[in-house]
């Protein structure tokens, strides 16, 4: 075999990279439809405010929120100022260091989540773990935390373990 030759993925590897590709296509649709549907919120607005939700005193630094929604700074901006129109977060600077800007989910924005949240697990839920045995379910937890691993192994993503 040629050094230059690529390692072609083998017809196993094939139909397993077509699977996930297409649930990482349709699984991200179908979880904004039931948000937007239900709550009137997109996927990525429901990440953010249910990070703020989980974080300490409600607030986070703007580039740690990134991080933990997985959008850019510049996508959570826009996004964020959305959210602050809505009364669900505000922004405000860091007293600890003016040189960054803190998102504080109100209380406004708290009853959101509370009310979202039911919905939107249960979606998780539905197409997600349910169609997974527990075995399963493990396994899909160990691949994503690979898979992740591989993609940014200085683990800045979330959920890497």
């Amino acid at each position: 075999m040629d050094a230059e030759e690529p390692r072609w993925l083998s017809e196993e590897e094939t139909e397993s990279w077509l699977a996930l590709g297409s649930m990482l296509i349709r699984l991200p649709a179908a979880l904004d439809a039931q948000l937007q549907r239900d709550a009137g919120i997109s996927h990525f607005e429901y990440q953010v405010m249910a990070g703020l939700s989980m974080s300490s005193e409600r607030t986070l630094r703007m580039s740690e929120l990134a991080v933990l929604a997985d959008g850019s700074l510049s996508r959570l901006s826009h996004v964020v100022k959305r959210l602050e129109q809505r009364g669900w977060v505000r922004r405000t600077p860091d007293p600890e260091d003016g040189r960054y800007t803190l998102a504080v989910l109100t209380p406004a924005g708290w009853d959101k989540v509370v009310a979202t949240a039911p919905g939107h697990v249960a979606e998780v839920r539905r197409l997600v773990f349910d169609p997974l045995t527990r075995a399963q379910q493990r396994q899909l937890r160990e691949i994503g935390h690979r898979v992740t691993t591989a993609i940014d192994p200085t683990g800045s993503c979330p959920g890497t373990a």
